[in-house]
């Protein structure tokens, strides 16, 4: 999924199954289960720490079953030590899930594009990182090593950690939240893997198009929060102009219909099933 260089693999974030379906559907090759998502659909709260491994693995078993392209999960720290790590590569990896974002923020972590961030000790982030990849049991299953020293060590120390964790045995580089067109250009240049570039709508880093980042280096480009605030901001006008008017009129040319809806949840192949299985004779006989 990642070792092809000829174009850049532009992947969107999900929280849920309903989102993954439609993401399969209109033809992404993979998607990106989202920790800061998981924690605001399921709580309610921020990405801030809140969500844990029992959290993380069983929404990826839905999403994963939901559909058949690869799904990469977000594991934040990997909630612990590297036995921690190491027992939830197997649950992920048995849910179905293609690959892993570790990070190496000191717990308890927050997002990547807030401020407040503190990153662990590189060795100790690499006993976490050997764990994962001791613990798969594909070669295809993926693990990103995420660092965080951006922010608090500095640009130079991030590229280091970077290097570091892909002599330890990382699939791919992500250095998260660098500030500008010129410290993305030094990644690309600087770390010789497959790099994320992780592009968040309001964030630190400058948003750029994929055949841009591909030119600077960067092999996944990450949309994580897209689907989640589009959400929201239709969730908060739809609601709003139902409670001002009592009708939601205004906004049913920006409604999929009952039909279409249907159609994403794959309504027409239980039909079949249905049909096939003779339940309404069944019905009419008891």
């Amino acid at each position: 999924m990642i070792n092809d260089t000829s174009k850049p693999l532009v992947i969107p974030g999900v929280f849920d199954a309903i989102g993954a379906k439609i993401a399969q559907k209109v033809g992404f090759d993979a998607m990106f289960q989202t920790g800061y998502g998981t924690s605001a659909t399921l709580f309610g709260m921020p990405d801030y720490g809140f969500i844990g491994s029992t959290e993380t693995v069983e929404n990826a078993r839905r999403i994963c079953r939901a559909v058949s392209v690869p799904v990469i999960v977000d594991a934040d720290t990997g909630y612990g030590n590297a036995l921690s790590v190491w027992k939830l590569v197997n649950e992920l990896e048995s849910a179905g899930a293609a690959g892993i974002f570790l990070e190496d923020q000191r717990w308890p972590k927050r997002c990547g594009h807030m401020s407040g961030k503190e990153v662990i000790r590189k060795e100790e982030y690499a006993e976490k990182l050997a764990a994962a990849v001791d613990a798969r049991k594909s070669k295809d299953f993926i693990i990103v090593a995420r660092t965080d020293a951006r922010a608090t060590q500095g640009l130079d120390d991030a590229i280091e950690r970077g290097l570091y964790y892909k002599k330890i045995g990382a699939d791919a580089i992500f250095v998260e939240a660098p500030k500008t067109i010129e410290e993305m250009k030094k990644i690309g240049k600087s770390i010789k893997a497959p790099l994320v570039a992780n592009m968040i709508e309001g964030g630190a880093t400058p948003i750029s198009s994929a055949a841009t980042l591909h030119k600077m280096g960067f092999k996944i480009i990450l949309y994580p929060l897209s689907v989640l605030y589009a959400n929201a901001y239709a969730t908060l006008h739809i609601l709003k102009e139902l409670k001002r008017t009592g009708a939601t009129t205004k906004f049913h040319k920006k409604l999929v219909s009952f039909e279409q809806f249907n159609d994403l949840v794959d309504l027409p192949k239980f039909r079949k099933l249905e049909s096939r299985y003779g339940f309404s004779t069944k019905r009419k006989n008891v």
